[in-house]
């Protein structure tokens, strides 16, 4: 019996890792860091667009920054000029779901339902079908990878993730600016999943004190595709 209790509890742990584990490829291939020795860090921001995104982008064209959202793709039915703006200052558009539901326990029909509409809209408003996927949540499932294989989409987990949805301003800056390397993913929101506008002063506040901190390490701030080229 207690080599059954042990067995199983080290396989629920596995299962743990593989659904949430940044590093983990398990159940679906992503990744959570590039290459070193480029001296470049990506900036990643989930859950958008929303009404504060132009806000958001206004500070990343000051600092010559770019980045890769991660929307949603109820979010940019809803706000298609704030998508077309998004692509049209040089970021890169990923696809985190339609309507951000946790994908455990979910069926491969309804991942394939979720992305694949998401590849529509953000297709029909940018001209431009997505290649990176976040899993809402971070939960990847049984059967999301030959979902992602489907619709060609890699997946992307990070280095660090700012807890911003919840933390003042200061304790993100400290957190992602710990983390901060070269390679290094880091993951914030312009959004706060499907709310409608939202309050992301926080986010706002701490984007404006973490890019001269990263541009002082020497670090070229891009998207992910932009640091994983060759």
């Amino acid at each position: 019996m207690l080599f059954g209790a042990i067995a199983g509890a080290a396989a629920a742990g596995f299962l743990a890792w593989a659904v949430r584990g940044r590093s983990a490829s398990v159940l679906a291939p992503s990744i959570w860091r590039g290459p070193k020795g480029r001296q470049r860090i990506a900036l990643t921001f989930d859950d958008g667009p929303s009404e504060s995104t132009p806000a958001l982008l206004e500070i990343l064209k000051q600092h010559n920054a770019k980045a890769t959202f991660f929307v949603c793709g109820h979010n940019a039915a809803r706000l298609p000029e704030i998508l077309k703006a998004i692509a049209n200052d040089g970021h890169e558009i990923g696809n985190h779901t339609w309507s951000h539901p946790r994908l455990d326990f979910a069926s491969p029909a309804k991942m394939r339902d979720e992305i694949g509409r998401t590849q529509e809209i953000i297709q029909q408003i940018t001209g431009s079908k997505p290649t990176l996927f976040r899993a809402p949540f971070g939960v990847r499932w049984f059967g999301l990878g030959a979902v992602q294989k489907e619709f060609g989409l890699t997946g992307v987990m990070w280095t660090a993730i700012g807890i911003d949805w919840k933390l003042p301003a200061r304790a993100i800056v400290g957190r992602l600016n710990a983390a901060a390397a070269d390679g290094a993913i880091l993951c914030l929101h312009d959004g706060r999943v499907l709310s409608e506008r939202p309050n992301i002063d926080n986010t706002l506040d701490a984007v404006r004190q973490l890019l001269p901190l990263l541009q002082a390490k020497h670090l070229s701030i891009t998207s992910v595709s932009a640091m994983l080229e060759r």
